[in-house]
């Protein structure tokens, strides 16, 4: 009886951020361990299928650097990467297309209806989505994002399936584009008007001191960001993470999270809960 309250008690606390959350867009970028960890994997589609059962209309995007390397590998195709950034050949960006919108994507959408959801895979080519030019030549097809088709995405949560988006792109030439996927996530989330845009990492947000968990920073302004940059707060590979969740901040998303993707249902716990998960970037 004892668990049948607690239950109760935890429908009746997230009741209010059910209210708010309800028949607005969120925007999920999706990667790190819970993308590569089956157990997590599974907890973290459960978790979309939850929200979209509750009447918060889901956007999963995702990458797949590691398992493009993985795949790249078996194929004794080198890997080379300048400032975080994967050299991309005509060959690679065929590669990076089989495996992010076919392997990957269509996995996902495997797994969320095998846990309830109903979802339709889509790459950021499927409607010129995702329009991109090259963002430096020497690291060849990564793309720079020109321009957002939301059309697709819309049409699909209208029909109340969950869009599941691949971040490759494409140009006017029908050249393919490697895209970032947490800029890609950025771009998606303020052009769709989302009420929010969630980042799954495997760090448990912004940390004062990077040795002390304790140390958790729950909220930035972006007016704050420099001076966590100046102060060694925020370094290497979360610089350009902390710079999408500013990027899709000054385009009008209300608030954007980067939370630990290695916490089952830590989706859950950061919208529909007091205390939250991560860190939180308002403007």
């Amino acid at each position: 009886m004892t668990e049948n309250y607690q239950r109760a008690e935890v429908l009746v606390c997230a009741l209010p951020y059910i209210k708010q959350y309800s028949g607005k867009i969120v925007v999920v970028k999706y990667g790190g361990n819970a993308m590569i960890n089956d157990e997590l994997k599974k907890a973290v589609m459960g978790d979309v299928a939850l929200l979209t059962l509750i009447g918060v209309k889901v956007v999963l995007v995702h990458g797949g650097g590691p398992e493009l390397t993985e795949t790249m590998s078996k194929m004794n195709l080198p890997t080379r990467f300048v400032n975080g950034l994967r050299v991309t050949d005509r060959e690679t960006a065929q590669v990076a297309l089989m495996v992010l919108a076919g392997k990957i994507n269509k996995n996902l959408v495997n797994l969320l209806q095998g846990v309830g959801g109903r979802a339709i895979g889509l790459s950021g080519i499927d409607g010129h989505m995702i329009q991109a030019k090259k963002l430096d030549e020497s690291l060849g097809f990564v793309g720079e994002i020109t321009s957002i088709n939301t059309d697709p995405i819309v049409d699909i949560l209208d029909k109340g399936y969950i869009p599941v988006v691949s971040t490759v792109g494409c140009d006017d030439e029908g050249n393919v584009y490697n895209i970032n996927a947490d800029t890609a996530a950025a771009r998606i989330a303020a052009s769709l008007g989302a009420e929010s845009l969630i980042t799954m990492t495997d760090i448990s947000g912004i940390l004062r001191d990077c040795a002390d968990e304790s140390s958790l920073i729950r909220t930035v302004r972006v007016s704050e960001i420099p001076a966590l940059y100046k102060d060694g707060v925020i370094t290497g590979g979360m610089i350009p993470k902390v710079e999408c969740c500013a990027e899709a901040v000054r385009r009008g998303v209300p608030k954007v999270f980067i939370i630990d993707g290695r916490v089952p249902h830590s989706i859950i716990v950061e919208m529909l809960t007091d205390e939250g998960l991560g860190t939180m970037f308002i403007k």
